[in-house]
């Protein structure tokens, strides 16, 4: 064992619990001040009742992908750092709304991203609350061993902010605060000092399931149960082609979905503004749509490089935006359509152009598919692009 190790050990054991107690009270008077809304504390145990509960979602095919695939790493806090003695759970509190909201109108209509994609990207945000955080701690314990992660950690940030008391695991998959709601951001760190764990939050649901009523494609397939893959958080992060049925739920989400959190009763009336830097511009976060489709990758990062909704670049925002436009129905749009389904050299944005189309309808439409049908090579975009043009002709005659 290292020497700091045993210093530490030392340290504990001479002082007893109080040292570590006193140092969690200090934490927690100084969270506002790093940057952090709520802070708690838990035991470093694995999360063994997990093991099961990730093991089914694997097997029906219920994750996005975008999770850590060793499943033990998401389990043992010890595969993250070695003999961890405890976890602490930060919260970042964000805004659910906005104030004076441009109106998305005939000719100029608008996307939307979700909440959480408002203001400076989170992961930064949360990146320096908990380097601030680690900071202060390492100033008092300068021995102490911490590894601290966010969203794309290893550990699950719910199951830790669950076990810390930031908050109770709702039916929509969300961690809610009694305080701060469901709006708020998650991160963690794993630490080799022994604090004093804090208690879980006992409050829940209760017999509420609005969150799963109103899920656009019952992705929520059961209380606490996420079908990732029929998300539109996730679809919307997605590369490829999406599906019919999906293009139609997505509406004008340029990125996320909050229905589920938005319908929650524990959300009602909270909002947040105390953090300027995740109050949201208006014209980034409900954009006008058909601009969107003609951003360069460098006008793309000026306009959203601090969002959260940049981390997947340019094509899915443009192929969600290509989607609303569809979904609008709005004539005003079908010249630029057209344009994309022509000459973009993206398949993916080729496609996805004809379907909107054919929601549009219009001989204009109907007309523009049949000629790009006559010179596509792109097995995918023409399959698309038959099912535009039978729909079409449906219309139309």
């Amino acid at each position: 064992m290292a020497k700091a190790e045993q210093n530490l050990m030392a340290k504990d054991r001479a002082a007893g619990r109080s040292v570590w107690e006193e140092l969690k009270r200090e934490i927690k008077e100084a969270a506002p001040s790093l940057g952090i809304d709520d802070i708690g504390f838990a035991a470093a145990d694995p999360f063994l009742s997990l093991k099961s509960i990730l093991q089914d979602r694997r097997d029906k095919g219920y994750e996005s992908g975008f999770e850590e695939p060793d499943l033990d790493k998401r389990i043992y806090p010890e595969l993250s750092l070695e003999q961890p003695a405890s976890l602490i759970s930060i919260a970042v509190a964000y805004p659910s709304k906005m104030e004076n909201p441009p109106k998305s109108e005939p000719g100029s209509r608008r996307g939307i991203l979700a909440r959480s994609a408002w203001g400076l990207d989170y992961h930064q945000v949360l990146r320096e609350a908990m380097a601030k955080l680690e900071a202060f701690i390492a100033e008092r314990v300068p021995e102490a061993r911490i590894e601290s992660m966010v969203d794309t950690g290893a550990l699950s940030d719910r199951a830790v902010a669950e076990r810390a008391g930031i908050g109770f695991s709702g039916k929509n998959c969300a961690i809610i605060s009694p305080k701060w709601g469901s709006w708020i951001y998650l991160g963690e760190l794993i630490t080799s000092i022994p604090f004093p764990p804090d208690t879980p939050v006992t409050e829940d649901c209760g017999d509420c399931t609005k969150c799963l009523d109103a899920c656009p494609t019952g992705a929520l397939v059961g209380p606490g149960q996420l079908n990732a893959q029929r998300c539109i958080s996730f679809l919307t992060q997605t590369k490829g082609f999406v599906e019919e049925e999906f293009m139609v739920k997505i509406g004008n989400r340029l990125y996320g979905c909050d229905t589920c959190q938005v319908v929650c009763p524990k959300n009602k009336g909270k909002s947040w503004y105390h953090r300027p830097e995740l109050q949201p511009d208006p014209e980034t976060v409900k954009p006008l749509l058909l601009p969107i489709l003609d951003l360069s990758n460098r006008e793309f990062k000026e306009r959203f490089g601090n969002s959260a909704a940049a981390w997947r670049g340019k094509k899915p925002i443009q192929r969600n935006a290509v989607i609303a436009l569809g979904n609008f129905k709005d004539l005003s749009s079908v010249p630029k359509l057209i344009d994309i389904m022509d000459n973009d050299p993206r398949p993916v944005l080729r496609g996805t152009a004809a379907w909107a189309l054919s929601r549009i309808g219009g001989e204009e439409a109907l007309a523009a598919v049949i000629k790009a049908a006559g010179s596509e090579a792109d097995p995918e975009v023409l399959e698309r692009l038959e099912a535009a043009r039978a729909k079409l002709e449906e219309i139309v005659t």
